[in-house]
């Protein structure tokens, strides 16, 4: 599934291993999906999981199931959780659930976060606590 812009460039592409489309509730299932938010001028974010759902043209989708959220051209850094609804019109992704972010320089955990992946903004909500390892002076 390619959702593109007012100018005909895909901006966000949803696939996976298998995807299943029920007519009767206009729902589509996928197997081990991946949802990846292009930008030309910014990052490209990737998401992936073990399961997702979405109802009509894939604006909602939840994902379940080893939900991992990083950028494409850097590894460094991920977020894993184990549930998340990403909003694929406003390039958003949210939980309420435990949430671990990994760095090279240390892993913070919360519960629930809202991400606005355009403008790499993240809210961390609850229960925020993490080790920093700051880098050895050059």
């Amino acid at each position: 599934m390619t959702i593109m812009d007012e100018n005909g460039r895909p901006v966000r592409v949803i696939k996976g291993d298998k995807m299943t489309h029920f007519p009767t509730d206009d729902r589509t299932d996928i197997v081990n999906p991946i949802a990846e938010f292009l930008n030309e001028q910014q990052d490209t974010w990737r998401v992936t999981a073990k399961q997702g759902v979405t109802h009509g043209k894939g604006e909602e989708i939840l994902l379940t199931d080893n939900v991992m959220i990083k950028r494409q051209d850097d590894n460094s850094t991920e977020m894993h959780t184990t549930v998340l609804t990403l909003n694929t019109e406003k390039s958003t992704a949210y939980t309420d659930e435990p949430v671990t972010m990994i760095s090279p320089y240390g892993e913070t955990q919360s519960v629930g976060l809202h991400a606005t992946l355009d403008d790499k903004t993240i809210n961390l909500h609850s229960r925020v606590k993490g080790q920093y390892d700051a880098p050895a002076p050059e």
